[in-house]
């Protein structure tokens, strides 16, 4: 691949304008993203226009710019996380009935959790959770879920960087953190009081994919009181054993006798019988 002055090639560097966006940063000026993205800005501008040219980036009347739907676009095509979240939408919404506060479901991304779907209500605790943002691992229930089924060698070169402190509760010490992940393999779930605000308690279980390995975490934030959260960790449970059951079902050949309707749609979409025997025979006669 080409390779710009800088040394950088000419992948890194149209990805390098893509992260310059951030979801407290989702319009950007030639010179912020030229700024943010450590690019010289007569390189900037050539690159966000062809990224624009091919609708990744969009320009609006302000002269300024945003991520294009065209990367929305290509995501949804993935069996990965948005298909994750296809099959997990449907059980998050009966355990935000049921809790009334927030549920969020969250997966692995390098030294963070990312989260690919939350539901809220107004007048619901406080929370730090935005759909496509970032907490550290070890200081929200979904991350130390997620964190404690990882690999040993991802767990200790994460328990060797620097753990920010959120409040008096985050937990910071390796020893006790291993102690803590020790405790969230063996117990199934997690249950963080206060890590990120002081109001807060985030309560997370493990959700597996069709290999059986832990592929996310579903969890709520409620209220740090005294209440007994045994309830709400069997509300989770139940949600997520339904949730690996879809997904164990959903990756089946359509050759398998448990395979349902709607082939290779099955691991992207959630939807009626029918819709999935629509779309199978659409793509047959070649209108998809």
């Amino acid at each position: 691949m080409a390779r710009g002055s800088s040394g950088r090639s000419s992948l890194s560097r149209h990805l390098a304008i893509l992260d310059a966006f951030d979801v407290d940063a989702a319009f950007l000026t030639l010179s912020q993203i030229a700024r943010r993205s450590g690019i010289p800005i007569s390189t900037a501008h050539r690159l966000v226009a062809e990224l624009e040219e091919h609708r990744f980036i969009e320009r609006l009347d302000d002269r300024t710019f945003r991520l294009g739907v065209r990367l929305w676009e290509l995501a949804a095509r993935t069996p990965g996380a948005l298909g994750l979240r296809e099959v997990a939408l449907p059980h998050m919404q009966q355990i935000h009935a049921a809790v009334r506060q927030h549920t969020q479901l969250g997966v692995l991304s390098g030294s963070e959790v990312l989260f690919v779907e939350r539901l809220s209500m107004k007048d619901a605790v406080v929370n730090a959770t935005l759909v496509g943002g970032r907490l550290a691992l070890h200081a929200s229930s979904s991350g130390i879920v997620l964190l404690a089924h990882a690999s040993l060698d991802a767990q200790e070169a994460y328990l060797g960087s620097e753990l920010e402190r959120f409040t008096a509760s985050t937990p910071q010490d390796p020893a006790g953190l291993r102690l803590l992940l020790a405790k969230a393999r063996h117990d199934g779930f997690v249950v963080a009081d206060g890590y990120i605000h002081v109001d807060a308690r985030g309560i997370a279980v493990p959700v597996h994919g069709p290999e059986g390995a832990v592929v996310a975490a579903i969890a709520v934030v409620v209220p740090n009181d005294e209440t007994d959260p045994a309830s709400i960790i069997a509300i989770l449970h139940k949600a997520a054993e339904r949730i690996s059951a879809e997904l164990r079902t959903a990756y089946l050949s359509p050759d398998d006798p448990g395979a349902e309707p709607g082939g290779g749609f099955r691991s992207l979409v959630h939807s009626s019988t029918k819709s999935m025997e629509y779309l199978v025979s659409s793509r047959a006669l070649g209108r998809r």
